[in-house]
């Protein structure tokens, strides 16, 4: 599997640079490896946080804080390692995507009254996300024992996708274009690189979704019981 210098070296490949840096943590000294220790960071997290890529998906039981406000019921400790929340759960949540209502819940109830299952009906609860008076990240709902599911910070280069790790290379090459060759053409190999980028993201994008089976049906409470 790549290592962060691999990427790095072939994100220079792509700008027709034939260094071959050794290392960027710390930078070994070449004009080279210092841009790319500049530029990997942001070119990893802003693609992380371009889609919900499954080998950065997460979900976990959330930790509890004090409460300061009445708009919310719950307030809790966002993960050290969460990038994007994608979906605050009840903690006896089957799946993300169906629920089971109730006479208290929904009108229309069968004759036998018994659960109407409706699928399509949608799990996730309300949440917002803000900085608490300390700094530290903290996520209210109204969900009590929430279970969250985010993507996280994902540094490890070998949990990447070949694909992930492909658009990868070609965004960084985006950044490293304007430093490495400099003006006009400096800029138009940026716009190139950037082409290239997008086309590898949407690639990955595909694969990506392919490996998941997540379909809503959307069917609606007073058939779903018949």
């Amino acid at each position: 599997m790549p290592s962060v210098v691999d990427i790095c070296n072939l994100a220079l490949a792509h700008l027709g640079d034939d260094a071959n840096v050794a290392s960027i943590d710390p930078p070994e000294g070449s004009a080279q490896a210092e841009h790319c220790a500049r530029f990997y960071p942001i070119a990893r997290d802003t693609l992380l946080q371009m889609h919900n890529w499954n080998f950065a998906s997460k979900r976990v039981t959330l930790a509890a804080v004090t409460m300061p406000y009445h708009q919310w019921k719950y307030s809790y400790a966002a993960p050290a390692d969460m990038m994007v929340a994608v979906a605050v759960l009840p903690p006896e949540a089957e799946n993300d995507y169906a629920t089971k209502f109730t006479p208290s819940d929904y009108p229309y109830w069968n004759a036998n009254y018994t659960p109407i299952v409706a699928a399509g009906q949608y799990v996730p609860q309300r949440f917002s996300i803000e900085m608490d008076t300390a700094g530290n990240k903290v996520i209210y709902t109204d969900q009590d024992g929430a279970l969250l599911r985010y993507q996280s910070l994902v540094s490890d280069p070998t949990k990447f996708d070949p694909l992930f790790t492909l658009a990868l290379s070609w965004h960084l090459a985006s950044m490293l274009a304007g430093p490495v060759i400099k003006g006009e053409e400096g800029a138009a190999e940026a716009k190139r690189c950037t082409q290239m980028a997008l086309m590898y993201l949407g690639q990955a994008r595909a694969s990506d979704a392919n490996q998941r089976d997540v379909k809503v049906q959307h069917i609606v409470p007073w058939t779903s019981g018949r």
